[in-house]
């Protein structure tokens, strides 16, 4: 598989008085919402789907984060083959009772693993007609925090207000698709509530196909937009 990772160096400007050096962060989507992160030695999986083949090239896990129990972000199979004696893994109540291990993480919970803070954030749907995809209180967005650089994964969400009252956040990784999440108009009013450094659109294929990130980009505008190959 080609990949494509990006470098994204946090200057000082970026961070809070006192963060000390900048902070560099190393990610590589592989494909729709399975992403490889790393900073430091460490390295992260984040809802990893699809063969283990796709990971050639990375070291092992330090730690497997998964955001809720669905196919496209949950592969039980998988996670046991990636895993190594020292990963951790982290994940909802309902992840980890399918896998049968792991460390639970509910709404709100705040934990530290890999040299970073790790805080789950609420992800659910709002619109009626979406409530069944992800009930409130089931699933987990994550805000990582390491030497002053706050990134956030959405997981499945809405733009609900434990997105909307988010702060100081340098790069959030977003989902926009239809029917199971928002639509780019939402997470374009998320954005501009929050104000992230940068905005990487992700988890963007919908029943009838991709999302539009050129017209989500009009929305935001003044907004680093950062679109990588997750397709």
């Amino acid at each position: 598989m080609k990949r494509f990772a990006v470098t994204l160096l946090l200057c000082s400007l970026l961070m809070p008085a006192g963060a000390g050096a900048a902070e560099v962060f190393t990610y590589t989507p592989l494909k729709h919402a399975t992403f490889v992160l790393q900073s430091g030695p460490a390295t992260i999986y984040v809802d990893p789907v699809g063969v283990a083949e796709d990971f050639t090239g990375f070291p092992p896990p330090d730690l497997i984060l998964i955001t809720h129990i669905h196919k496209d972000h949950l592969d039980p199979q998988l996670v046991a083959s990636l895993k190594k004696a020292r990963t951790q893994v982290i994940g909802p109540a309902s992840v980890i009772e399918q896998l049968g291990y792991g460390t639970t993480m509910n709404n709100g919970d705040v934990t530290t693993a890999v040299g970073m803070t790790i805080r789950a954030i609420a992800a659910y749907n709002t619109t009626a007609e979406r409530l069944a995809f992800h009930p409130k209180g089931r699933d987990n967005g994550y805000l990582l925090s390491k030497a002053g650089v706050r990134l956030y994964i959405s997981g499945d969400t809405e733009d609900i207000a434990e997105m909307r009252n988010l702060r100081d956040i340098d790069i959030a990784f977003l989902c926009m698709n239809l029917p199971y999440t928002m639509t780019i108009e939402q997470a374009a009013s998320a954005v501009n509530e929050f104000k992230p450094g940068l905005v990487i659109p992700y988890h963007y294929r919908g029943k009838e196909g991709m999302s539009d990130l050129d017209a989500f980009e009009k929305l935001v505008p003044g907004m680093k937009v950062s679109r990588l190959k997750w397709y």
